[in-house]
């Protein structure tokens, strides 16, 4: 018996169980409260970012596509 490492099922304890459950529930309070964390952060960037707003000094035709120069072309403004 003591070179066995195969454990039946009438060897294991009354408690094992807990082993189990204890692992599921760390990994699912880590799990929520890493998503509770990422969830605020958005929240409080897209509130912060929803007062800011921008107008356009030129004329809309001097803006080109994908052209690093169009930020010369608007203004921050302030909301209320």
């Amino acid at each position: 018996m003591a070179g066995n490492t195969q454990m039946n099922d009438s060897e294991r304890g009354v408690f094992s169980f807990i082993y189990g459950v204890t692992g599921y529930l760390v990994a699912t309070a880590l799990l929520l409260s890493i998503l509770a964390i990422l969830t605020v952060n958005a929240i409080s960037v897209q509130a912060e970012n929803a007062e800011k707003f921008y107008k356009v000094n030129q004329d809309l035709n001097a803006l080109k596509m994908n052209s690093t120069e169009n930020i010369n072309h608007r203004t921050m403004v302030e909301g209320n």
